[in-house]
């Protein structure tokens, strides 16, 4: 049994370019508030496009090709994620030639960052650049930039980007996952044994969140 004085541990797999990972965390992280839980938060690996090219792909063309929607459906989901975004504080910009990437290297420097004790900070300012300022986070000049804008030491990440120090680290992250049966994202864990995939919402959040607090008490 889990010890009730102990913060109420959650992991939580995402990626950077999955726009639901933000909108979960949101929607968590405000039940977390409204509900008065002690908890940790740690960030794991997931990409969403490892055999992405580099030069990534338009974010509309993407979601055809890899969920068969239509033009229509990819506009209405966008305008459901943007909604959402707005009513948690986020702001989406999905703008004519929105593009998706690969992030292996983004999870190395969050990596890194988790033993600067900054993982969560650089994740939010990942998101942010990706979603709302459209920047491309398969550049890494700019993932070295953001990482510096929130205060941490810019020739450490240069670094670590430029010999993939963590690269395995990541890799068998991602494999303990995937073998845990993770396969889509966000996939949130709490207590190392409740399982909750996608955003499920501020109410029902606050609904598990209590259900918890009984159970741990």
């Amino acid at each position: 049994m889990t010890d009730p004085t102990t913060p109420l541990r959650i992991d939580i797999v995402s990626d950077v370019m999955c726009p639901w990972c933000v909108i979960g965390y949101r929607q968590l992280t405000t039940a977390l508030e409204e509900n008065k839980v002690d908890h940790e938060i740690h960030w794991h690996p997931f990409e969403l496009n490892p055999n992405m090219p580099a030069e990534g792909q338009d974010m509309r063309e993407h979601l055809i090709e890899k969920y068969r929607t239509t033009p229509a459906q990819s506009d209405a989901n966008r305008a459901q994620m943007t909604a959402r975004g707005d009513e948690l504080g986020f702001e989406f910009n999905f703008a004519d030639g929105f593009r998706m990437h690969n992030t292996f290297n983004t999870h190395q420097l969050l990596h890194w960052a988790n033993g600067e004790d900054r993982k969560n900070d650089l994740k939010q300012a990942l998101f942010t650049a990706h979603f709302t300022n459209g920047r491309d986070l398969s550049d890494d000049s700019v993932l070295v930039d953001i990482a510096a804008e929130i205060g941490l030491d810019r020739d450490k990440a240069v670094a670590v980007l430029e010999d993939q120090r963590f690269a395995a680290d990541v890799r068998q992250e991602q494999q303990f996952w995937a073998q845990q049966g993770i396969t889509g994202v966000p996939a949130i864990v709490f207590d190392r044994q409740h399982l909750v995939t996608g955003a499920q919402g501020v109410d029902n959040y606050k609904q598990m969140l209590g259900k918890l607090q009984e159970m741990r008490s």
